[in-house]
């Protein structure tokens, strides 16, 4: 093993999780990465100041619930220099954390462009070239920006550069109501501003089960200035401290201003540019790269992971597939044939699932059965104040396994991984029934649930 030279391109979560495992295995490891520190977009760019992002806002908005329990706070006072330097320090200690375990394992980092010569050899910036025996393509994607919104502007912004904020606009536009841009509207309104989705479909997270979107959907309808579903932006321009728009849809006024704009509707492979024309790689036609369930490429020396590949574009995803292509180079028995992948929308309140959802159990026929607990009979709920919850289970009606678990309500990001290790493992809604969770806790909604699908709930009425 100590003889493999692998080269892994991209060091977000996915790349550099495959050079730490292969150099832990004694793999000869360089990992190229365009930024000096490891971690990515989600790191630097992304999941962690963002999420850093949303527990400010979280702050704010239980200092205003707080009244309703008899304690009242005066209006927060916001400098936003202090809570950008606060972000960028949880940045830069993950970062450094990720550069110590870099060179504590002997892996080489190069900071520049790999662009593949061949299926043996990449060149670093139109200089170095680094030859390898494997290499495993981990490049991430980047914020989509359709053409009609190309303006260059600092009031038209990207999740990239939402997260810089450099202000706290009085009016704030959202395009497209999936979760990064929910998650950025939560944030801004937050701190103040009045916020405006607008969302080409007839429902916010589209593809999410509607019954878990429907309590924050509620919730962001009192905190948000307007949500506008089946309705498209025909036209934006950039005035001299405006954004113009022209809507049409579900909206009374066609033309409306706004002083700053996010876009945020989906992200798109990165793997142009990157040579793999000189390689036996082949891509689909919107440019993700086709891999199989053992990251394998049709170059039988290069392996693909995370965003390049299309699927969940999530970062623990990319995770589980870098281990799954260095076991696979190790020669061990790997493949990604995970039953659930999680998903998160850390939102106010969070949505979360895992496995099989019911829309997607509808859109491909397939035969099950739900149980939903609401949060309204959860005792620790209660506690909290935060009783818009639902718990759901879906059931597979032959066997009782469960087959996906879906949240809505205040931590489900932390409850998911319990849903998670229920579908992995096979478990029945009478496992989970048996298995005893602490009271009072938020955990107990999925024994509760199991129980109501079984016929035999405690805390809510069912003939």
């Amino acid at each position: 093993m100590s003889e493999k030279n692998l080269l892994v391109i991209g060091g977000g979560p996915g790349g550099y999780t495959a050079a730490f495992l292969a150099a832990d295995l004694g793999m000869k490891v360089t990992l190229v990465d365009a930024s000096p520190k490891p971690g990515g977009v989600c790191l630097h760019r992304g999941c962690i100041p963002s999420k850093a992002l949303l527990h400010v806002a979280k702050l704010i908005s239980e200092t205003k619930q707080a009244k309703q329990w008899g304690i009242e706070f005066p209006e927060p006072i916001i400098n936003l220099d202090k809570l950008r330097d606060w972000k960028n320090q949880v940045i830069g200690k993950m970062a450094g954390g990720l550069t110590t375990l870099t060179k504590k394992r002997g892996i080489r980092h190069v900071t520049g462009r790999a662009v593949y010569k061949d299926s043996k050899s990449v060149i670093i910036d139109n200089d170095e070239v680094i030859e390898f025996d494997y290499s495993i393509l981990a490049t991430g994607s980047s914020p989509l920006m359709p053409g009609d919104f190309e303006a260059k502007s600092p009031l038209l912004m990207d999740s990239t550069s939402a997260l810089d904020i450099e202000e706290i606009p009085n009016r704030l536009l959202i395009i497209g109501g999936g979760y990064i841009g929910l998650e950025m509207g939560t944030f801004y309104s937050a701190l103040g501003s009045k916020v405006t989705v607008v969302e080409m479909t007839e429902g916010l997270l589209p593809g999410v089960d509607l019954d878990l979107v429907r309590p924050l959907f509620l919730k962001l309808r009192r905190n948000f200035e307007n949500i506008y579903l089946n309705t498209k932006v025909t036209s934006l321009k950039i005035l001299e401290n405006q954004v113009a728009v022209t809507l049409d849809g579900e909206v009374e006024s066609k033309e409306q201003c706004f002083d700053r704009a996010l876009v945020s509707v989906g992200r798109k492979p990165n793997s142009s540019n990157l040579g793999l024309e000189n390689t036996g790689v082949n891509v689909d036609s919107d440019g993700f790269v086709k891999a199989d369930s053992f990251q394998k490429t049709d170059d039988p020396s290069i392996f693909a992971i995370g965003d390049v590949i299309g699927g969940a574009m999530l970062a623990h995803k990319a995770s589980r597939e870098a281990k799954v292509a260095v076991e696979v180079l190790a020669g061990e028995a790997s493949e990604f044939d995970n039953r659930a992948v999680p998903a998160v929308v850390f939102t106010d309140p969070e949505i979360a699932w895992a496995g099989f959802s019911e829309t997607e159990a509808k859109a491909t026929g397939k035969e099950i059965m739900t149980a939903s607990f609401p949060w309204g009979a959860s005792g620790r709920a209660s506690t909290l104040g935060r009783n818009e919850g639902i718990t759901k289970l879906i059931v597979e009606p032959k066997t009782d396994k469960i087959l996906g678990v879906g949240m809505v309500g205040a931590g489900a990001g932390e409850l998911i991984a319990e849903g998670v290790l229920a579908i992995e493992m096979g478990m029945t809604a009478q496992d989970m029934a048996g298995a005893i969770h602490p009271h009072p806790t938020l955990s107990e909604t999925l024994m509760e649930a199991a129980e109501l699908f079984l016929g035999r709930p405690t805390h809510v009425f069912k003939k």
